[in-house]
């Protein structure tokens, strides 16, 4: 919670309670009901939803209104985090892997289905490059270029080419060099070092891009379009070419898709309004997106506010989030958006029955609003 300045006083004359010093973000990331974010020096903090130690702090149960410290082992350090549904995990530096919450389907990666509300090192001993937590599901590219998820599979979203869960990280199917990974809810998706994109598991809504059915192996998204960038949603899936035009493929029931129609489309389709990205996210019914001259866009599900612009409307075209934030990281989540700002501020918007957007309330915001513990 952030201090006043009669709390700093306060806080400085107990001996008891020292003060915290104050956030800096380097990044967030925004899950279902819970979002985490990573500080200057490697800490890692949660807030929202905690029914299953999702946050890391040790604690299970009830919710947190305002960012609390991972309880990282002694002398571990984060380079990277990524917030699921009820887990969360953390890399290190050194391409160490720790997950912890929910492990109902083994997406914490431990080898059992307990769940865990401090971080645990994730089985295998695979040196990760990066990771993405999800719904029930985790993926993570190795640093050999190696895909492996763990978790659920009952539709191939593990990508090995069965539909069997896993509790430990297995190995993605069809031998490809991936530069990152990203998951979501009942699929996956990766681009190649090359920056083809490929994906798998439920295709239900024409989220793999291929224009056919489900697949428990990688499959080619459609029209052979080069890469930079890529982030799954619930039901569809963002990309961003080489040049800056963002693509988006699968549901459009609430316009996500950001091409001005809400009809589902199972190949990539380009974002309309002509606008040159720096960087895209999808999120649960909601995607968006930083252009290069630093401007925020977003589109589509608007029903808690998660479009930033001030409305609860929906909206099939990209929107500019209002306040003028310069934004360098943004993360869609499920009906809730963050980001930080290019000083290291992390702001959050949209739904917050869970605490989900770290201001000490349970209020939804239409506009963004600064995460609390920050100077």
């Amino acid at each position: 919670m952030a201090l006043g300045v009669s709390g700093l006083v306060l806080a400085a004359c107990s001996e008891s309670t020292p003060p915290r010093p104050p956030l800096v973000f380097t990044a967030l990331s925004a899950g279902n009901g819970h979002a985490c974010g990573l500080t200057t020096d490697g800490a890692a903090y949660c807030w929202g939803f905690n029914e299953d130690g999702g946050l890391g702090n040790g604690t299970t149960g009830g919710i947190s209104t305002t960012p609390v410290a991972v309880s990282a082992p002694p002398g571990v350090s984060f380079s990277a985090v990524s917030a699921g549904t009820a887990h969360s995990c953390g890399l290190t530096a050194s391409h160490i892997l720790y997950c912890w919450g929910e492990n109902e389907s083994g997406q914490v990666g431990i080898g059992v289905k307990t769940d865990t509300a401090r971080p645990v090192l994730v089985a295998g001993n695979v040196p990760f490059a990066g990771v993405r937590a999800a719904s029930q599901l985790t993926c993570g590219v190795a640093t050999n270029g190696a895909a492996y998820c763990w978790g659920t599979n009952q539709t191939g979203q593990l990508g090995n080419g069965t539909t069997t869960e896993s509790l430990i990280p297995t190995p993605v199917a069809g031998g490809l060099s991936f530069g990152t990974v990203s998951a979501s809810f009942q699929y996956a998706c990766g681009l190649t070092t090359g920056g083809a994109a490929y994906c798998w598991g439920s295709n239900l809504h024409g989220q793999l891009g291929s224009g056919l059915g489900n697949d428990s192996t990688p499959v080619p998204v459609a029209g052979g379009l080069i890469f930079k960038s890529l982030s799954t949603g619930d039901g569809h899936a963002c990309a961003l070419t080489t040049d800056g035009v963002a693509y988006c493929w699968g549901s459009s029931f609430y316009g996500e898709l950001g091409n001005g129609s809400t009809a589902d489309s199972p190949t990539p389709a380009p974002v309309t309004g002509g606008l040159t990205f720096a960087a895209v996210s999808a999120g649960g019914g909601h995607s968006c997106g930083i252009t290069t001259d630093s401007v925020t866009y977003c589109w589509g599900k608007n029903d808690q506010g998660q479009l930033g612009d001030g409305t609860t409307t929906q909206a099939s075209a990209p929107v500019p989030v209002t306040g003028q934030l310069t934004f360098a990281t943004l993360t869609a989540g499920a009906g809730f958006t963050c980001g930080v700002t290019s000083r290291s501020v992390g702001y959050c918007w949209g739904s917050n029955v869970n605490g989900q957007l770290g201001d000490g309330t349970t209020t939804p915001r239409a506009v963004p609003v600064r995460v609390a513990g920050q100077p």
